[in-house]
């Protein structure tokens, strides 16, 4: 009997310590506290800061700057071509109307009239052509002188017409979009000029003679 209950009073020892050590709560770690820094630390470390975003910004207006630059390059290139080959669809159409005249020339045995229906055919093309590019032809015979449409290369005495009026062209005018491309080159009317009494005297004794 006394060894049962010397076992039950050494198991309930064992069972108090065991609650005991549950509810005892377990001590944490102290956390190590920031160190404080100093204002002239404090200050360094703002510097620091502030020469990584430098350093940063720095490399952002490079990459800026670079990619402004291969920008302007693309927009010279592509104006350099742009001047080089603007004309290239109307050369191409000059080309055809060159092979046709060449083609006129080179025909075998060819009579003064077949040759001169070819080149008529040739100019219908070349006006087909410049009318595509809306250049139209001023109209100049028989018009008044207009001196934003004609240049005037000489004065002809007439009768027959008015004062001013075209009478020749030497060279056709044209426009573009409205606009004048080149002035005609014309020649214009005056009147005769009427002769003096001493003329009129010396007209008429070589009228009697």
């Amino acid at each position: 009997m006394a060894s049962k209950e010397k076992q039950e009073a050494v198991e309930e020892e064992q069972e108090e310590k065991s609650e005991a050590t549950e509810e005892t709560p377990v001590e944490e770690e102290p956390v190590e506290k920031k160190k404080k820094l100093s204002p002239i630390e404090e200050l360094q470390e703002q510097l620091k800061e502030k020469d990584l975003e430098l350093v940063e910004q720095k490399g952002d207006f490079l990459r800026e700057k670079a990619d402004l630059e291969n920008f302007r390059k693309r927009l010279v290139k592509d104006k350099e071509d742009s001047v080089q080959f603007a004309n290239e669809r109307l050369l191409k159409e000059l080309v055809q109307i060159d092979d046709n005249l060449n083609r006129a020339l080179g025909a075998p045995n060819a009579s003064l009239e077949t040759l001169k229906e070819g080149i008529e055919m040739i100019q219908k093309q070349f006006t087909s052509f410049l009318k595509g590019q809306k250049v139209e032809p001023i109209e100049a015979m028989g018009k008044p002188f207009d001196p934003s449409l004609h240049e005037v290369m000489t004065q002809m005495e007439s009768e027959e017409h008015d004062e001013n009026i075209v009478m020749q062209e030497y060279s056709k005018g044209y426009t573009l979009n409205g606009r004048i491309l080149r002035s005609a080159k014309v020649v214009i009317s005056k009147k005769p000029e009427k002769p003096t009494p001493k003329e009129d005297k010396k007209k008429s004794a070589e009228e009697e003679k």
